[in-house]
């Protein structure tokens, strides 16, 4: 027993020196499990870093995206750090601590996941898209009403410019549960002009006209046929629908508006040349309660009318004392 006399009191230490024995009994029982964890720790540092290279390397051939083959590359390693991490407290039998970090992780998961479930869908689909490559920067699409030029492509949000001169962020969840038209995917496109002639006019003299303008004065792929179909007989026209294709370097919007421009105008000028007439809209106005009557025939009607009317306000009365 060890015994310390201080202002008159007694105080007894040897509690505290049977503690510092059991734990210094401790500390030599667990020194070996101690130094193979200083041991595996030191591996893991050596191997994390040796194998953080061939990781950078693996990210960029598995995926094209710099920024993506980087995520995927700095994944792997903590993952390896991980799991060097709970094999040293494995070696150090905390098997509770383990435990204890692995449900606390779940839960801190769970919560970080219901706070922030958008940036993290966002974050996955834009995953998603970098993987499947769907469009490029450089690429015209049309994605959820917006039409434009494809910018940058983030892991958050995908940056369009519009033909109009405006930058829309569209948001990779959007971007992924929408329907994605790609003009530039299959590296080809097609204008399409509707138009329609009067019934007068012979329509296989406009087909051969319209086809030939078309040939002649807008450039367009030689390799794929022009094409004119008559569609429906309208209220003052036979509509038809006219479609050409247009080369691979012709994608951009300019080209493929100067090309439909350009098309408007050859088929005007051929129209004008060979007196096929392009008709107004005309209107029939039906004046009568049962139909089929014309408007002069409706005002002579009323004419008459009024002008029987008047004479027989005019024709003199008979006075009934005459007859008297």
């Amino acid at each position: 027993m060890v015994l310390f006399e201080v202002f008159g009191l007694t105080l007894d230490f040897q509690p505290l020196f049977d503690e510092l024995k059991n734990w210094w009994t401790g500390f030599l029982q667990l020194l070996p499990n101690l130094l193979v964890g200083i041991l595996v720790a030191l591996v893991g540092m050596v191997v994390t870093r040796m194998t953080k290279k061939y990781f950078d390397r693996l990210g960029a051939k598995l995926v094209k995206d710099k920024i993506l083959a980087n995520l995927l590359s700095s994944a792997l390693t903590v993952a390896l750090g991980l799991l060097f991490l709970f094999l040293v407290l494995s070696v150090l039998e905390l098997d509770g601590t383990v435990k204890s970090l692995l449900a606390g992780a779940g839960v801190v998961g769970l919560a970080v996941g219901l706070a922030f479930q958008d940036p993290i869908l966002n974050f996955f689909s834009g995953v998603i898209l970098t993987v499947r490559h769907l469009f490029s920067p450089g690429d015209i699409v049309e994605i959820d009403g917006y039409f434009g030029k494809v910018r940058q492509i983030t892991l958050r949000h995908t940056a369009l410019e519009t033909f109009q001169g405006q930058e829309v962020l569209i948001p990779n969840k959007t971007v992924a549960q929408s329907p994605i038209k790609n003009y530039n995917k299959l590296n080809r496109r097609r204008v399409d002009i509707a138009c329609g002639v009067s019934y007068g006019d012979d329509l296989k003299k406009v087909e051969k006209i319209t086809v030939a303008a078309i040939k002649d004065q807008v450039p367009h792929d030689t390799d794929k046929p022009v094409d004119l179909v008559f569609e429906e007989f309208g209220g003052s026209s036979i509509n038809y629908s006219l479609r050409f294709w247009l080369t691979p370097e012709q994608l951009a919007q300019g080209d493929f508006l100067a090309a439909r421009s350009k098309a408007i105008m050859a088929i005007v000028e051929a129209y004008n040349e060979h007196d096929i007439m392009i008709p107004f809209p005309i209107r029939t106005l039906d004046f009568g309660i049962k139909g089929g009557e014309k408007l002069s025939a409706m005002l002579a009607s009323r004419m008459n009318g009024k002008n029987r009317e008047e004479s027989s306000e005019n024709q003199p009365q008979e006075d009934p004392a005459h007859y008297n």
